[in-house]
């Protein structure tokens, strides 16, 4: 029996995770709850103990919970908050250390959740054995998460790797952050979204899609449609690989390295997402890199993001 264990808590738009993980990877036990990004931190907090006493409740005599890690937007390790969370409205310095604190009194680490995936993917995934790597999320946002030589790149402020903000579309779409154009307003479900109900409107060809509001359109559900061979799904997918690809590749110019790992709801379209992906990639990529440069869909999509916020907590043991 494993009887040393962290818990690892993951705070998407959409949903928190939450699961029990030994020091090799493993996951034990599991929770799930709405996150209801647009209710009160109150409201969250209490779900959360909730849950954190359903997860203890599950444990043997013999196991122990040794420490926290916690992946969540705009997470900043230093401060340990959640600060100017676009898609939140809990505030603009969400103390998320202190509360967590105050249900379980454990060491904990706290990271962006994209950082946290990247952090997953060094010390169980895809990304074990690399040096250099970037891991890209594709769910409610864009997240990202770099790991240079082995190590976390977390820069001056907590906050490096905000691959999503980056513009792509000068006065383009407007972002939740206040800017217009970011990346992460064509590339990520909401982005997907967008994208979808302008073909909607542009093309004449039937698709299921049609039938479902904005709100209710999930990444699973365009990563079927699009499965199935539905156009507007397809196109969609192609615009949004086109803009992905390309940010990578200049991605790839300011930083070198090994590979890309691509996890998140959107990523479950396998190949659909992947092969355009890599050529757009391939064609903006400056020539001293051509044929260097991997990109991966991660191959655990459900558990990548306990996993990454497990490792943090393993990190501080």
């Amino acid at each position: 029996m494993e009887k040393e264990l962290v818990l690892g808590i993951d705070i998407g738009g959409t949903y928190t995770k939450l699961g029990l993980v030994t020091r090799e990877g493993k996951i034990l036990a599991t929770g799930k709850f709405p996150t209801e990004a647009k209710n009160t931190f109150d409201t969250f907090t209490i779900q959360l103990k909730r849950e954190i006493g359903s997860l203890q409740a599950t444990l043997k005599s013999e196991q122990h919970i040794l420490a926290i890690g916690v992946g969540a937007p705009n997470a900043n390790g230093y401060s340990g908050n959640m600060e100017h969370a676009v898609n939140f409205r809990w505030g603009d310095e969400v103390p998320l250390v202190a509360t967590i604190k105050k249900i379980l009194d454990l060491p904990i680490s706290l990271a962006n959740d994209a950082n946290a995936s990247a952090v997953g993917e060094l010390e169980f995934g895809l990304g074990k054995g690399m040096k250099h790597f970037v891991v890209l999320t594709l769910g409610t946002g864009l997240g990202s998460g770099i790991i240079s030589n082995g190590e976390l790149l977390i820069g001056q402020n907590g906050m490096a790797g905000e691959l999503g903000h980056v513009n792509v579309v000068p006065n383009g779409r407007q972002c939740n952050c206040g800017l217009k154009g970011c990346l992460e307003t064509y590339v990520s479900v909401t982005g997907m979204r967008r994208t979808i109900f302008e073909n909607i409107a542009d093309m004449n060809a039937d698709s299921e899609l049609r039938s479902i509001s904005f709100d209710d359109m999930t990444g699973e559900i365009i990563s079927e449609a699009a499965i199935k061979g539905d156009l507007i799904a397809l196109k969609a997918f192609e615009e949004t690989a086109e803009f992905l690809g390309t940010q990578m590749a200049d991605t790839a110019a300011h930083l070198d390295p090994e590979a890309f790992i691509l996890l998140g709801g959107l990523s479950k379209a396998g190949d659909i997402l992947l092969n355009p992906v890599k050529a757009s990639m391939k064609r903006n990529l400056f020539h001293a890199y051509k044929g260097k440069v991997k990109v991966f869909m991660a191959d655990k999509p459900g558990s990548h993001s306990i996993l990454g916020a497990a490792a943090l907590g393993w990190r501080l043991l």
